[in-house]
C-alpha cells in the first residue's frame, strides 16, 4: 500500500484568516507582540489550534523585530504643521487604516538638522516596523535616507528628483489643468497662476497643468509665482501680482490657503471677484466653502491619500509588493470663479 502524501503545514495567511485579522496581527498576536487586543489574540490562538499551525523558526524571529508602530514623517519648518487643515486630514485617513492593521501612529517633524537626525535614527534603528514620508523638498536629505533604510518605507507625493518604488500621489497637473480650462471657458484671457513652492513636485506639478492649459488655449501664461502653500503667502503674491500686472482677469492658485489669502488681497483692492477678477484653488478645504465668495476650487481626495499610503505600508509590511498609486483630482464649481 501507497504511503500517505504528506500532509500540507497550513500557513500565518491561513490562521489570520481563520481568526478574521490581517496577517500582521497573526504574526505579532504570535510573537507575544505588543499593541494586539485581548479578543484578537484569542481570535489568532483558537485558529492556531483548529488548523493545527506550527511558526516557522525563521519567520517568528522576523516577527519579533515588529515594534507594532508606523511612521508619519512631515518635511517641515513649523511644529503647527500637523494642525494644517491638509495634514490633520492626511492624519485622519492613515490613523483609520493603521487601526485597522492595529497598528500605531507616530508623528515626526523633521523641521531641523536634529530632527532629521532623529527621523535617520529611526530608520536605522528600524523604530518603526514602516515610515511614510510627506512634504519633501528638492535635494531634501530625507529621500537618500529613506533609499538606505533597511524597512519599508512609503512617499506622500513624489520627490522632484527621483521616483520611489512605492508612492502614493494626486493627479496634481491634471487637477491644475482643470482650473486653468475652467477659468478660459468663462472667458478670462490673462490668467495668473500663484504656485507655491516650486522646490516641491506638487507645486511644479500644478505650475506644468496650469501652463499645458494655457498654451493649447492659445494664450500666454504667465511667469511661476510662489506662494509658498500658506494664506499670507497667498495674499502677498497676489499683491505683486496687481502691483505688476493690473489687468489679471484670473488666478489659478494651487492650494485653497492660498487662494483664501488671494481673496483677502483683492477685497482690500477693491476687485470684485469674479466680476473682475476670477480666483480657482486647489485642495477643496473647509475654507473653500466659508470663503467670500465661496471658492471654486480642485478637490483632491486628501483623507484617501493618507489611508492609502498607511495601507500601502501595511501591505509591505506584510510582504506584498504593492503598486504606486495616482489618487484623481475633481473640479468643484462655486461663486468665485
Amino acid at each position: 500500500m501507497a504511503e500517505d502524501a504528506p500532509r500540507r503545514q497550513p500557513t500565518l495567511d491561513e490562521v489570520a484568516e481563520r481568526a478574521g485579522v490581517s496577517r500582521s496581527v497573526a504574526s505579532r498576536a504570535l510573537n507575544n507582540a505588543p499593541h494586539v487586543s485581548r479578543a484578537k489574540r484569542e481570535a489568532v490562538e483558537r485558529a492556531v489550534r483548529q488548523l493545527g499551525y506550527v511558526p516557522n523558526p525563521t519567520a517568528r524571529a522576523l516577527a519579533t523585530r515588529q515594534t507594532g508602530a508606523a511612521a508619519l514623517v512631515v518635511s517641515g519648518e513649523d511644529p503647527s504643521i500637523f494642525a494644517d487643515p491638509f495634514f490633520a486630514q492626511v492624519i485622519v485617513g492613515a490613523s483609520a487604516a493603521l487601526e485597522e492593521a492595529d497598528l500605531h501612529l507616530m508623528l515626526c517633524l523633521a523641521a531641523s538638522d536634529r530632527g532629521r537626525k532623529r527621523v535617520a535614527e529611526l530608520l536605522r534603528s528600524r523604530g518603526a516596523d514602516g515610515v511614510m514620508l510627506m512634504a519633501l523638498r528638492e535635494d531634501d536629505p530625507l529621500a537618500r535616507m529613506a533609499e538606505e533604510a533597511q524597512m519599508p518605507v512609503v512617499f506622500g507625493g513624489r520627490p522632484v528628483a527621483s521616483t520611489p518604488r512605492w508612492y502614493v500621489d494626486v493627479d496634481n497637473a491634471g487637477g491644475a489643468r482643470a482650473a486653468t480650462e475652467h477659468l478660459v471657458s468663462r472667458g478670462r484671457t490673462r490668467v495668473a497662476a500663484i504656485c507655491g513652492r516650486l522646490d516641491t513636485e506638487a507645486g511644479r506639478a500644478r505650475y506644468r497643468g496650469y501652463r499645458d492649459a494655457m498654451l493649447a488655449a492659445g494664450l500666454e501664461p504667465f511667469p511661476p509665482r510662489g506662494g509658498d502653500f500658506t494664506e499670507t503667502g497667498g495674499a502677498a503674491a497676489m499683491a505683486e501680482l496687481l502691483a505688476e500686472q493690473p489687468d489679471v482677469e484670473g488666478v489659478f492658485a494651487a492650494s485653497d490657503n492660498m487662494a483664501a489669502g488671494a481673496l483677502r488681497t483683492l477685497r482690500e483692492a477693491g476687485r470684485r471677484v469674479p466680476a473682475d477678477v476670477a480666483v480657482v484653488g486647489f485642495d477643496d478645504l473647509a475654507v473653500a466653502q466659508i470663503a467670500d465668495p465661496p471658492l471654486t476650487t480642485v478637490r483632491q481626495p486628501i483623507e484617501a491619500l493618507g489611508r492609502e499610503m498607511a495601507r500601502m505600508l501595511v501591505a509591505l509590511v506584510n510582504g506584498q509588493d504593492p503598486s504606486p498609486l495616482i489618487l484623481p483630482t475633481r473640479l468643484v464649481v462655486r461663486s468665485s470663479a
